[in-house]
């Protein structure tokens, strides 16, 4: 089983951008906790992150040519705003896990709005890094 975890625009600050809303874990340390939690399940995961709309609109689009079985996504702003990315997971006909490190209804309104939580399989946020964790154990179970 193959799952692709993307990061979307400026998780690549994680660690030093506002640590008081997303703590002081890098991308790097979650993608190496993805990848430790992944051995343990026996799956496969490719960890991106793009701060570009059309990489990530790509990348989730070559995804059922890539054998990947499911996708972790964390779209960050892309979430409120996108449309091109709701699309591509929809017509990619996988299953997808939205993932926010912060509880985004807790935050501005205009945050509260998810273009693509409407096409996933479902959508975990507020639990920081862990978050990504268990939405790849919740897609594991699904897919299993």
């Amino acid at each position: 089983m193959k799952v692709l975890i993307l990061h979307g625009p400026n998780l690549a600050l994680l660690g030093t951008r506002e640590p008081g809303v997303y703590g002081a874990a890098t991308l790097d340390e979650i993608n190496q906790s993805v990848r430790t939690l992944s051995k343990e399940l026996g799956v496969t995961v490719d960890c991106r992150q793009s701060d570009v709309e059309g990489e990530l609109v790509s990348w989730i689009g070559r995804a059922g040519a890539e054998d990947v079985d499911g996708i972790v996504i964390n779209p960050a702003a892309y979430t409120h705003t996108s449309v091109a990315l709701r699309d591509a997971i929809s017509a990619s006909g996988l299953p997808v896990v939205e993932v926010h490190i912060s509880n985004t209804h807790a935050r501005e309104a205009f945050r509260h709005q998810s273009y693509t939580a409407a096409v996933c399989l479902g959508q975990i946020q507020g639990f920081g890094p862990e978050g990504y964790r268990l939405a790849l154990r919740g897609l594991v179970s699904h897919l299993s």
